[in-house]
């Protein structure tokens, strides 16, 4: 890996850092990040330069990435049901990805580690009080108060564990059978026993256990893969103290790595050529992401190829366009064609929730579920017409029974967001517009092979 030899975990000091919070006590700030690089590390550089490889692959077409989970996780929500519903979801996604493209599905959720939210605006006013915007755990509180908005350093200690915790648990499940296709009934979430989509999901979990079985008869012996799967973590990279701390260079292994969680992204507020967060993600070995939106332009996207992968390593920078169903087909080929041009090896992601955010006439912030539809689908047409290939999802979603974002199965409308809406930051779907979303992708992948 090419790399400055003026570059260091700190580089970034040096640049401009939008979206940072303003701590009080800068004395306070050094001593939590001398603590948190004394920590252990959430994850290990073969973990990492194994999901490289697999990034590789789906830059490939030889496989699919499902990148999933909460807008912004929470303190509060580092319970062990939460997130064994939220790997079940993905469980089923990805089952039901793996039985329909034919292809592995690399799996990455976005949890153990979104703590950070950027924000629109640095002020927040209510009933004539104007406090610091809420930026997410790892920064300051939820509440409207003075106090809970402060930015208070300790929380990334807190946030640390609470990854850690995370990722146990997470591992935990995996290695005690948690994901053996023998028993895709433990992936079973209690509330949608009645689902529109359970009929459905269950017809396919019968025919994958009809095949494992059948090749087990034939052969002799356990099919092999089947007892276990790998997960990833990712998280957006946004507070650049919290990763600086956790950046380590690694025996028997060249560079820096971001040992905080497999794959970090950088977000749409944040991509300039010339800012922090570029300048530290130029430098680290691990695969890296950039939100897309319509607003970059040919020449931006191209210095982000050069930037972020000089040596245009196999699997090394994936985009995550984030564009809008109204705008796909007028902004993406563009994208595309730009990347063509430096024959930059990249993976293109859709993200087809955060290009079609919306506000209800009752206040609440949503997304319709034709419109995340219709932007993946969409992609892969474009993608498809511009000799690219669409290689992975990036969803915002829940296992909970949340009403969040309108229509899909139930045809969730206004006044059933009021029922169960409990995002602090962004809407999430639901586990039956997830499952939903996931044999939409299937129909297109196929429709597409077969044109």
């Amino acid at each position: 890996m090419t790399l400055s030899k003026h570059w260091q975990p700190d580089s970034w000091r040096n640049h401009t850092a939008l979206q940072q919070p303003n701590y009080p006590d800068q004395n306070a700030l050094a001593a939590v990040q001398m603590e948190l690089s004394k920590l252990p590390p959430l994850v290990t550089s073969a973990e990492i330069q194994s999901l490289k490889r697999q990034i590789a692959s789906a830059q490939d077409g030889k496989s699919f990435l499902l990148q999933g989970g909460d807008c912004a996780e929470s303190f509060s929500d580092c319970e062990s049901a939460l997130i064994s519903n939220r790997l079940k979801v993905l469980l089923q996604m990805s089952l039901v990805l793996v039985h329909g493209l034919r292809m592995p599905v690399v799996r990455v959720g976005r949890f153990a580690g979104q703590y950070a939210k950027p924000r629109s605006a640095d002020l927040e006013s209510k009933d004539g009080v104007t406090l610091p915007s809420y930026r997410g755990d790892f920064i300051n509180g939820p509440d409207f108060t003075e106090l809970a908005r402060i930015p208070d350093p300790r929380r990334m200690v807190k946030g640390h564990a609470r990854s850690a915790m995370t990722m146990n648990f997470v591992r935990s499940l995996i290695d005690g059978g948690f994901a053996d296709l023998h028993h895709p009934e433990y992936w079973d979430l209690g509330w949608v026993s009645q689902s529109p989509q359970s009929e459905q999901y269950r017809k396919l979990v019968q025919s994958v256990g009809d095949a494992i079985r059948f090749m087990e008869t034939i052969s002799g012996e356990p099919a092999h893969n089947v007892n276990r799967t790998e997960f990833y973590t990712s998280h957006e990279a946004l507070l650049l103290p919290y990763e600086e701390s956790l950046t380590r260079q690694v025996p028997r292994q060249h560079g820096w790595f971001n040992l905080s969680t497999h794959f970090p992204w950088i977000g749409m507020r944040t991509a300039q050529l010339d800012g922090a967060h570029v300048e530290y993600f130029r430098g680290i070995a691990n695969p890296v992401g950039v939100k897309i939106s319509a607003n970059v332009s040919d020449d931006h996207i191209k210095r982000l190829c050069e930037m972020l992968n000089p040596d245009n390593e196999p699997g090394k920078l994936t985009f995550i366009h984030r564009l809008g169903a109204e705008n796909v087909e007028a902004q993406l080929p563009r994208l595309i064609r730009a990347v063509q041009s430096v024959g930059a090896k990249v993976l293109w992601v859709c993200d087809p929730m955060h290009g079609n955010t919306e506000s209800t006439s009752n206040g609440f912030k949503t997304r319709r579920f034709d419109n995340i539809k219709a932007e993946l689908e969409r992609s892969f047409d474009v993608h498809a017409a511009e000799g690219s290939h669409l290689g992975g999802a990036h969803l915002e979603l829940t296992g909970e029974n949340v009403t969040e974002c309108l229509g899909g199965a139930r045809d969730l409308i206004e006044s059933d967001l009021e029922r169960a809406y409990r995002s602090t930051v962004d809407p999430r779907m639901n586990y039956e517009q997830s499952l939903e979303i996931a044999m939409s992708i299937v129909h297109k992948h196929g429709s597409l092979n077969s044109a």
